[in-house]
């Protein structure tokens, strides 16, 4: 199974490469979308990868998981050709649904193929290998970008193309997993059962929740409102290239998030990282120093760069059917369902003001280390 684990590994260098990430919101802001219409895009699309997330974890775990692979990776592909043709709302809009319908799919399945491949005891270092050689391929991109494209938007959505098509056929050289477990596969009614059972889990619905909050704050930061940021503290185009590039290596971090955890454990380390990206967001609300922006974003990006491995960790350990995607998509439903009121308030306080959509940010932090610490009391992972 070590041949999955390279394989994976490549899909996660090549698709990390989004040669336009640095100027993701600048991409969208040249075609003429607004930032609400940016952030309400991403809610359609959570909402669309709500409805999904069951569905595919149903049939992922019917067809195979190298087949999940290969189909969602495809439409992935299609999806960067879609992005670096988009003219306007529509064109934007019909990627993150194609979007949607890929991330539903490969939610759960990714990961179970890792933890299926490398076994229990070393899948937290497999999760922070496959996450740090996506941020290698981010880094590689964003090099790539500074030296060579620059202000060139539409080249940096065609290299994206060419990357994420090689990502699509290195999923040929997958092997399956899903078969070589022992069971019975369970039905529909019984995949329901899971969702009832899940819902009903308080420790793991705190868990998820306050994981998914850390997430939500990284992700609209780190990739939206970072550049907004960084304009209203003065830098140049060519400057955020560059700083992006340091913000992509930060996230090599997630190699040393399995060591750290079993340093420090469970419960210190994750609080200790929630409460490190609270304080910094409240930090970017009464900035514009360049110095202390990169600070600020730098801290988050780390910080769900430690905290993800181990999310992931105590989520794949708390499943004990053998249709790991299934399950592992209700805990995905759960967390799209908060993303998608995150994303709306954070457009609209960002459209009224930057400093408050910042300091929600803060709060965000502060109620996921409290649903953190409360699903983690109930646990066995101290």
């Amino acid at each position: 199974m070590k041949r999955n684990l390279y394989f994976m590994y490549a899909i996660s260098f090549f698709q990390g490469m989004v040669f336009y990430s640095s100027i993701a919101t600048l991409y969208r802001q040249a075609a003429g979308l607004s930032i609400f219409q940016i952030t309400m895009i991403e809610s359609i699309s959570l909402v669309l990868s709500f409805a999904f997330e069951i569905p595919w974890g149903v049939l992922a775990d019917r067809i195979g998981y190298k087949r999940t692979m290969l189909v969602c990776n495809t439409l992935f592909f299609i999806s960067k050709i879609i992005f670096w043709k988009s003219q306007n709302f529509a064109d934007f809009l019909l990627e993150r649904v194609l979007i949607a319908i890929v991330i539903s799919g490969l939610s759960g399945v990714d990961t179970s193929i890792l933890y299926l491949s490398c076994g229990d005891d070393d899948s937290q270092r497999a999760f922070g290998i496959y996450e740090g050689l996506g941020t290698s391929g981010l880094l590689s991109a964003a090099a790539i970008y500074m030296v060579f494209i620059e202000e060139n938007y539409r080249a940096a959505g065609f290299l994206t193309v060419i990357s994420y098509g090689i990502a699509a056929i290195l999923s040929l050289g997958l092997k399956e997993v899903k078969s070589a477990q022992k069971g019975e596969r369970m039905s529909f009614g019984q995949s329901l059962t899971i969702l009832k059972e899940t819902l009903f889990n308080r420790s793991l619905l705190f868990l998820i929740a306050g994981v998914a909050l850390l997430r939500e704050v990284n992700q609209t930061i780190t990739v939206f409102f970072n550049q907004l940021q960084y304009t209203k503290a003065g830098m140049s185009v060519r400057l955020i290239s560059g700083v992006y590039i340091l913000m992509t290596l930060s996230g090599l971090v997630s190699v040393f998030s399995a060591p750290l955890t079993k340093k420090l454990k469970p419960r210190f380390f994750g609080a200790m990282l929630f409460v490190v990206c609270s304080c910094s967001c409240f930090m970017l609300v009464f900035t514009e120093n360049p110095f202390v922006s990169v600070l600020g974003i730098l801290l988050i990006r780390v910080c769900f760069s430690l905290m993800s491995p181990l999310g992931t960790e105590l989520q794949n350990k708390a499943i004990t059917t053998i249709d790991r995607a299934t399950a592992l998509s209700m805990s995905t439903l759960i967390m799209d369902l908060l993303a998608v009121f995150t994303n709306l308030v954070f457009g609209k306080l960002a459209e009224f003001n930057l400093s408050s959509a910042m300091c929600f940010g803060g709060f965000l932090c502060i109620l996921g280390v409290i649903l953190y610490l409360r699903g983690l009391k109930r646990t066995d992972y101290k």
